[in-house]
């Protein structure tokens, strides 16, 4: 099968279409002919070598956290789903590999993909879909009249969890740029601000909850719109201690993660504040919820451009320019 894929890691290195061996797959797993896929920073960061120390990938590596596609084969102990099934799905981490034509998943990561999207817009919500769930529904446990500060309003995570948010029955504040305010404020949006012009931390006050995916001065500045006993909820590092027992790393990781998260935990202890940091898995249920709250219109996916799979390289460029309103989706079939 076509796959493209990255022989070392490296920012200088380059993502090439080549032959690879078809997936075998396991007896949990199904084999998903891939029709779309979609591009995300995480597979920027980990060709750059971000991630080694927690994601130790052997290279050659096809890089890729979405999918949506048909089933062609299952797996001798797959009860869920058959062959000729539409789905969708973010494979485990160390089984990525959606800038492919071909994917072994296992059937506890997939969901039935919504009906009423196509499989370039089905590919572009697994992952972001997860994040945003993931950090509002299950660390965050927000509530009806809690109040949410969620960064980056126009990105591929920030869209959907404004949705998920005003679903919940949250007021909303989001940051963008000048072009996207009105855009994002029709996404649902209560408090847009242009973070050309304008300081969130002048603004925001008594917070209840930070979905933070900024850089280290913004969540500091995330600490301080936040009442006592708020949450910020960090995708961009620092990863802390709770995240290394979740992932079963060793105790130097585990000491390493502690000295890396300590400024900042330290921080919000002062101010009466829980930090805690996010990376995201593999979850078929919550996607199967996810798919619900499509098919009844209250989440809808928000596209920027779809590439040819020859172009997949350029996708990736694209996502990493950081000018992409929403998600970037490759089609592969």
């Amino acid at each position: 099968m076509k796959a493209f894929i990255i022989d070392r890691y490296g920012r200088k290195e380059k993502l090439h279409m080549q032959e690879i061996a078809e997936p075998v797959i396991k007896e949990n797993d199904v084999l998903i002919r891939i029709y779309s896929a979609s591009v995300n920073l995480l597979d920027s960061k980990i060709k750059n070598g971000e991630f080694k120390l927690i994601l130790p990938y052997k290279t050659p590596l096809v890089l890729g956290h979405d999918v949506a596609g048909v089933i062609i084969k299952t797996g001798a102990n797959v009860s869920r789903f058959k062959a000729g099934d539409e789905v969708y799905a973010r494979p485990a981490d160390h089984r990525i590999g959606t800038f492919a034509e071909l994917i072994a998943v296992d059937e506890a990561d997939i969901a039935l993909k919504p009906k009423k999207l196509t499989m370039e817009e089905a590919a572009s919500i697994p992952l972001v879909a997860l994040t945003a769930w993931q950090a509002l529904v299950e660390k965050a446990d927000l509530k009806k009249g809690q109040k949410v500060f969620i960064q980056a309003g126009s990105g591929g995570v920030g869209t959907i969890a404004i949705q998920l948010a005003k679903y919940i029955g949250a007021t909303v504040a989001t940051t963008t740029g000048t072009t996207n305010v009105a855009w994002v404020k029709a996404l649902g949006a209560d408090i847009v601000i242009d973070y050309k012009k304008e300081d969130f931390e002048a603004i925001l006050h008594d917070y209840d909850v930070v979905l933070n995916s900024q850089d280290t001065s913004t969540l500091e500045k995330s600490l301080r719109v936040l009442k006592p006993g708020g949450k910020l909820i960090s995708i961009s590092g620092p990863p802390d201690t709770g995240f290394a027992k979740e992932i079963g790393l060793g105790w130097p990781l585990k000491m390493l993660m502690a000295l890396l998260s300590l400024g900042i935990r330290r921080k919000a202890k002062r101010r009466g504040v829980d930090y805690s940091f996010l990376f995201m898995r593999a979850e078929g249920s919550q996607l199967s919820r996810i798919t619900a709250l499509i098919d009844a219109g209250i989440i809808n996916p928000v596209v920027d451009k779809v590439f040819p799979f020859a172009k997949t390289e350029e996708a990736l460029t694209y996502v990493e320019s950081g000018r992409a309103k929403g998600k970037v989706v490759i089609n592969i079939r």
